[in-house]
Order: structure tokens, then sequence, then C-alpha cells
């Protein structure tokens, strides 16, 4: 069965000496591994195109009872020219990325899920402010989402204490922007030293409770070091 939809590249790997594998995060389909034939060929542009966070229009051939899919047609639905030009606009995009291959499970669609990712990496192609609060309203949208939305009123989730999250002078003020849903543009908060620390804390802790391999995220820690400097 030959479909049509988008989805963002979430990670590839080599498979030949001209083609690839590319795990990408499908509108309709959730999370979803296709072959891509002659990708490292020359005159091709496939490559470029599955790159990771790149957001595609895709062309397959697909088959429920198939573990690899097979790409027939790709293009760009959207394109980060500025994102690929600024190193912490990058991590900020590699980090939602990944956090999102690790708690997707394969062919579990998410539509609202997908577009929170989207509009996420549309906010920081466009905006230069505060992309940390972005990055943590995309983390607890994704916790929503997938079932696992944070009770801020929890002290302890399956026997592990929560931290604080109204700890910081202004968290709860941006807790309860998050729960509103939906990325105000051009909204800016007052975020302490002390503010930073207790919502990612938060958000950190909730998300190693519910899934595997996420408390160790590279590009995460990559992240910490630019802001770091």
């Amino acid at each position: 069965m030959i479909k049509n939809s988008v989805g963002i590249v979430l990670k590839r790997f080599p498979y030949s000496e001209t083609s690839l594998i590319a795990r990408c995060f499908v509108k309709d389909l959730g999370k979803v591994s296709f072959l891509v034939h002659g990708a490292h060929r020359k005159k091709s542009p496939m490559s470029a195109y599955f790159q990771p966070a790149n957001c595609l229009n895709l062309v397959f051939y697909f088959k429920e009872s198939r573990e690899l899919q097979t790409i027939s047609k790709a293009s760009f639905n959207h394109s980060w020219s500025n994102i690929s030009k600024d190193l912490k606009k990058i991590s900020y995009a590699m980090a939602m990325i990944e956090l999102t291959d690790k708690c997707l499970t394969d062919n579990d669609s998410h539509n609202n899920l997908y577009n929170a990712l989207l509009s996420s990496l549309k906010e920081v192609e466009n905006s230069n402010n505060q992309l940390n609060l972005t990055y943590w309203h995309y983390q607890y949208s994704l916790l929503a989402f997938l079932g696992f939305k944070p009770d801020l009123n929890q002290s302890e989730l399956d026997f592990v204490p929560l931290p604080n999250p109204f700890e910081g002078p202004n968290s709860k003020e941006i807790f309860n922007y998050f729960d509103l849903g939906e990325i105000e543009k051009n909204k800016i908060f007052k975020i302490t030293g002390k503010d930073r620390k207790v919502i990612s804390t938060y958000l950190n802790t909730c998300l190693g409770i519910h899934f595997e391999g996420v408390k160790n995220l590279k590009s995460l820690k990559i992240l910490r070091e630019i802001l770091s400097n």
C-alpha cells in the first residue's frame, strides 16, 4: 500500500554502501523505520533529507507486518535554516528529537505530540529568547500526551520522591503556563537560576520514572555543556 504523510526524522543509520535506515515520527502512524535506497549515491538528495529534526513530506510503501517500510519519494515540508547555523539551537532541537525517539513506541500514532514537536521546532527556529522554556514545555507536553501528565501536587510517584515543582520563585507560574497548552509566542518569563534547577529537575525526574534511557541523553549533556560556558 502506498501512503502519503509528513514525518520528522528522529535518527538514521547506515544500511549498506548506498542506502540508509531512517527512523521517523510519522504524524498519522507514530514511530516508523524506513529503508531509503540509494541515499548515499552522489546525485541522490535523500541523504540530505533524512537528517535528524528534518520535517519531510513522505511517500512510502507500507505493510504493517514489515519492520522496515520503503521510501518512494521525499521532500522538505519545513526547513530549519536558523537552527542549522546555531549550535545552541541545534542542541535544543536534538534534545527534543532524542527524547522523542526514546519515549515513543513503534507504530503508535500521537498526532497531538507530533504537532507539539513541530511547534517546538518552529519556536527554536524562529526565536532567540528563552529556548529553555520551549524545551521544558515540550517535555511537559510529551508527558501529558503519552498519558503521564504531571500532578504537580504529588510528592512521590511510584515510590520515588518528587522534587517540589513550586520551589522556585517563578516556577509555579511557569508550570501553570505549561498547563494551558499551546506556546504563546513572545511570552517572556523571569527565570532565575533556582527556577531553572527546579523545573528541569522536576521534569527530568518524571521522565526518568516513566521512560527508560532518558536520563543519559547525549544531546542533553552537550546542551548542558554549551549553557555552562
